[in-house]
């Protein structure tokens, strides 16, 4: 599964982006049920944050979503930290 994460925004307005490939990496099941429930939870939610707030999209096997703090779930800031922080 492919998972990538764009973050826009902040006081900076500097945006970052990162992929991650879950095949072959011994986490891939906790990342893809994170990744599921990361596009599901945010069905119907609004993507307003605060000023000067991260605006996230994230896109699952070409599924898009979008959301921004401090409203995000568990799962999805979850998966943006660790897409962010690991991803290529």
């Amino acid at each position: 599964m492919r998972i990538c994460v764009t973050r826009s925004g902040g006081f900076a307005g500097i945006e970052r982006r990162a992929e991650l490939d879950t095949a072959g990496r011994p986490d891939a099941k906790h990342l893809e049920a994170l990744a599921h429930l990361a596009v599901e939870t945010s069905a119907g939610a609004g993507s307003r944050g605060v000023p000067d707030g991260f605006r996230y999209e994230i896109t699952v096997d070409g599924r898009t979503t979008h959301c921004a703090d401090p409203r995000l779930s568990d799962a999805q800031r979850e998966l943006v930290r660790t897409v962010l922080k690991q991803g290529a």
